[in-house]
């Protein structure tokens, strides 16, 4: 027995496929400069066919970015999660480590996502796509200030941290990292600094090691 089509199921392979795509030209090309016919390309469709499945090119980096969301909280979460497991007695600093690696290697696996995001900051305006960003950085904040107040509660830092800027501080320590490799063109080397760069951060948090 045939059996019935499901369009809608096509619809969201075809729009997975375009988004991968976008990601995957993001790592080697400006975002800006890559056009709906190179998407087309990319994924061996017709420009009209790019059409079908997003209404403009904004509405692909826009869904790009819903998955990046998605994708790098889900990880995120799961790197704190593994490394300070329920009932085993919180381990905040072990998780803010484990999810500095796991933003590190989210990028390593997906270079096109901070190209995207760096040159939509790049503009004076506001859009749809700066918004996605700044709703991504409040989760991430969120999550950060959430294992630094249970750090603070189990006095493991410095008296009188400030918790707002230590979670800026170690995102913004990721973005470094990557805007060096993005400059030197080798994204293969956040692996290998990201180690350092994270012992240094949570040194200063604690004034000892913590490993």
């Amino acid at each position: 027995m045939t059996q019935p089509k499901r369009p809608k199921l096509a619809t969201e392979v075809r729009q997975a496929s375009l988004m991968e795509a976008a990601l995957r030209l993001a790592a080697r090309h400006s975002p800006m400069h890559i056009t709906t016919a190179d998407l087309a390309r990319e994924v061996g469709l017709t420009q009209g066919a790019v059409f079908r499945h997003f209404a403009s090119k904004e509405s692909i980096w826009t869904a790009v970015m819903d998955w990046t969301t998605a994708q790098l909280m889900a990880q995120l979460r799961a790197a704190a999660d593994s490394a300070s497991p329920a009932g085993s007695g919180a381990q905040p600093l072990a998780a803010l480590r484990a999810v500095f690696l796991a933003h590190v290697a989210f990028v390593v696996e997906y270079p096109g996502v901070p190209r995207v995001i760096f040159q939509e900051l790049q503009h004076a305006e506001d859009s749809a796509l700066r918004a996605k960003v700044r709703g991504l950085m409040q989760q991430y904040r969120a999550l950060l200030a959430e294992l630094l107040a249970q750090a603070q509660a189990q006095q493991l830092l410095q008296p009188g941290t400030d918790l707002q800027a230590a979670a800026v501080l170690l995102i913004g320590s990721v973005q470094g990292l990557v805007m060096q490799s993005m400059l030197g063109g080798r994204v293969d080397t956040l692996a290998e600094q990201a180690p350092g760069v994270i012992s240094i951060y949570l040194r200063g948090l604690t004034a000892k090691d913590p490993t």
